[in-house]
């Protein structure tokens, strides 16, 4: 069974991105991590729908570069 959006999205909050409110036009959100903020990504979909493969790898690489920055 595939993933949820939601799911994705508290990965995201888990690796410390904060959505940035007002940005987002329809289904689409943006998230910047908190202390990169050079770190974005934007990730269409309502939370219940089914994730994508492009945005299961998207977020993988950031919180991959989220991880690597930490050390």
């Amino acid at each position: 069974m595939p993933r949820k959006v939601r799911e994705l999205r508290a990965n995201l909050r888990r690796a410390s991105s904060l959505e940035v409110r007002g940005r987002g036009k329809g289904s689409h959100s943006f998230w910047r991590h908190r202390d990169y903020p050079d770190l974005r990504t934007t990730l269409s979909g309502q939370v219940s729908q089914d994730v994508r493969d492009y945005q299961e790898s998207q977020i993988a690489v950031v919180i991959a570069e989220v991880k690597r920055r930490r050390g």
